[in-house]
């Protein structure tokens, strides 16, 4: 029974288990996962005409990729730890709001200086809606439910990397790169209302962190001394920081390099995302019968299998269908390891789901911006910087896993 002085959103009503309740859930929590890609992908199409229009290079146009990921990671920081102790809803409408505007701000950019600036505070804002989606699934459900219900989100959210830049392509052809912000901003609006309408609150009042920022460095100690759920999340945010590079460079390489138009751009572009989402639901069809380890060990195995072969065309010089075949593997791969990576790391982390949900995210999305841009060091030139670095990152993200993600046995058994 609720006292006189308990917020309303205290009482948190049990998730809806029925078929179309669920449904709603996985559109609600896709759709908002959805905030990375759509900040990142709508505008790869117009990313070579920045040059043209602010002056510099094609390392400097994508420090405005850098700077929206390195956003996401930071923001994701403050609004894990913060839904820890606030609830889900309060922190998730507030960043939504945010992005609407920072959207905005983006389109009215004047400088090439000013447009990564608003990019940060756009990933700033966005996070929220990334790193909270996570904690509230970990909050409804546990064990294989957890995995199959994030492989499902990602029947949502894999539609933003494949309609994203088709979007941004066709609206090139009667706007600039600025309308593809404002639309940003309209979408931002939209997520706003279906989350204000839709999502419940999902942390009970006695559940949450009461503590300070003491109490938020000390959890972030904690899991960072975790062994395994470092392994997890170095396995997942390498893996991730591979795709980052593919999305960096492959504007560059695809339509400078070999002379793809930005509407077929987009149409590869989309393809590789539709990999993704056919990888996520074979996971979430095998999750309960297949391990989420095994999963996520294959997963790994087949994105190291496609950079390496990525690497080996550029340097025989092979034509574009090869190309293209290692980058379906490597960025298709993300379908089986993030789902899975994301259900291991969080699996004993309920108590602390947002800021478990946090640090995996920083942990990608940091990777993501640091090792981005080093795919535009030979310019449009060559591909072989985006070849390497995508060869190198999915074995390191192997090593991880198979050197630190060691449970314990009666855990490694329950997992395997």
């Amino acid at each position: 029974m609720r006292t006189a002085n308990e917020p309303a959103e205290a009482l948190i009503v049990p998730p809806d288990r029925s078929e179309a309740g669920r449904a709603r859930l996985v559109v609600i929590i896709g759709a908002l996962s959805a905030f990375g890609p759509l900040s990142i992908d709508m505008y790869l199409p117009a990313l070579p005409a920045l040059p043209h229009e602010f002056g510099g290079n094609a390392s400097q146009a994508q420090l405005t990729l850098t700077a929206c990921l390195l956003g996401l990671a930071v923001g994701q920081v403050i609004a894990g730890p913060l839904s820890d102790r606030l609830g889900r809803r309060r922190p998730l409408l507030a960043g939504v709001l945010l992005y609407a505007l920072a959207s905005l701000l983006c389109a009215a950019a004047p400088t090439l200086p000013a447009l990564i600036a608003c990019r940060l505070l756009q990933g700033l804002a966005g996070a929220a809606g990334v790193v909270i989606a996570r904690a509230v699934v970990r909050d409804l459900f546990s064990g294989a439910e957890v995995a199959r219900f994030f492989a499902l989100t990602m029947l949502v959210n894999g539609l933003a990397p494949i309609l994203a830049p088709i979007i941004g392509a066709q609206m090139l052809t009667f706007t600039s790169w600025r309308g593809v912000f404002v639309l940003l901003a309209l979408i931002g609006v939209g997520l706003l209302a279906l989350a204000a309408w839709g999502l419940r609150e999902s942390l009970p009042a006695e559940q949450r962190r009461t503590g300070g920022i003491a109490d938020t460095l000390s959890t972030f100690r904690a899991l960072l001394t975790n062994r395994v759920f470092v392994g997890y999340a170095l396995a997942s945010g390498l893996a991730f920081a591979a795709m980052f590079t593919y999305i960096s460079g492959s504007p560059f390489v695809l339509q400078s390099i070999y002379g793809v138009s930005p509407q077929l751009f987009s149409f590869i572009f989309g393809t590789n995302a539709l990999g993704i989402v056919a990888a996520s639901q074979v996971s979430g069809r095998l999750a309960g019968r297949v391990g989420p380890r095994r999963l996520l060990a294959i997963g790994l195995g087949y994105a190291a299998l496609g950079g390496l072969l990525l690497l080996a065309i550029v340097l025989l010089g092979g034509g574009l269908a090869g190309i293209l075949f290692g980058l379906f593997l490597v960025v298709s791969s993300i379908g089986l390891i993030s789902p899975n990576a994301t259900a291991l790391a969080m699996a004993e982390q309920r108590r602390t789901a947002g800021s478990a949900s946090a640090l995996l995210g920083v942990l990608q999305f940091i990777a993501g911006a640091a090792i981005a841009p080093l795919a535009g060091i030979g310019g449009a030139a060559t591909a072989l910087p985006m070849a390497l670095i995508m060869a190198c990152l999915p074995l390191a993200a192997l090593a991880a896993f198979l050197l630190l993600a060691r449970p314990q046995a009666e855990a490694g058994a329950a997992a395997a």
